[in-house]
């Protein structure tokens, strides 16, 4: 069974809307992106595992539980990603942080990458990949194809918005990975852009366009 989320809180689907506004300008956009991310985060960080350690308070002793962030690898991609990335460290502080470059070829919409720093990765590390749009899919799945390649097992993909498309070869291709979304769209145009979709999150962000 495919492992994939949407988390509807009432707050991101606010904060969604006005994403997709085409008057919203870079500013709002990069800080609702991160707010966001925040909240998808809290939900796709569920699964990490605690360790049971006693705390001190004012009063008594007590048990108490820490989250070991420093085997969780945050790893966004290029360019969009960045301000998610953003987002997920200020939960994670000690979460190291690896960069994936890709883009997706205008003509033939084939995934090509550019850029790749990662740090160690295996059988411990909790990786996070982020992007804000999964579109036609080429993109997340070569990006996974390149963390599972450097030892990468526990990989979770978070994304904004998602196309049936692009969620079915993803899952075609890497079955194990937990996908989560603040909303999955109707479909992608013959541009491969998802409908209605909130444009390139790119373009958006850094006024490229």
């Amino acid at each position: 069974m495919n492992d994939l989320h949407v988390v509807d809180h009432p707050l991101i689907k606010h904060k969604l809307s006005i994403m997709r506004n085409k008057d919203t300008g870079p500013k709002e956009f990069r800080e609702l992106l991160r707010e966001i991310t925040l909240l998808l985060a809290y939900e796709a960080t569920r699964h990490l595992k605690c360790e049971e350690i006693e705390v001190e308070t004012p009063l008594a002793r007590t048990k108490g539980y820490r989250i070991d962030d420093k085997n969780v690898v945050v790893v966004p991609i290029l360019r969009a990603g960045l301000v998610m990335a953003d987002g997920i460290l200020e939960l994670l502080p000690n979460a190291s942080v690896g960069h994936i470059g890709i883009y997706r070829d205008p003509q033939t919409l084939r995934a090509v990458d550019y850029y790749c720093k990662l740090p160690p990765l295996n059988d411990h590390k909790e990786v996070f990949l982020l992007d804000p749009m999964l579109a036609t899919g080429v993109s997340s799945v070569r990006a996974l194809d390149i963390l599972k390649s450097r030892g990468a097992k526990n990989v979770t993909l978070v994304a904004l918005v998602g196309a049936p498309e692009g969620l079915d070869v993803v899952f075609k291709k890497h079955p194990d990975v937990r996908i989560y979304l603040a909303a999955v769209d109707e479909r992608l145009n013959d541009h491969g852009y998802i409908v209605p979709g909130l444009g390139d999150a790119g373009d958006r962000l850094f006024r490229t366009k």
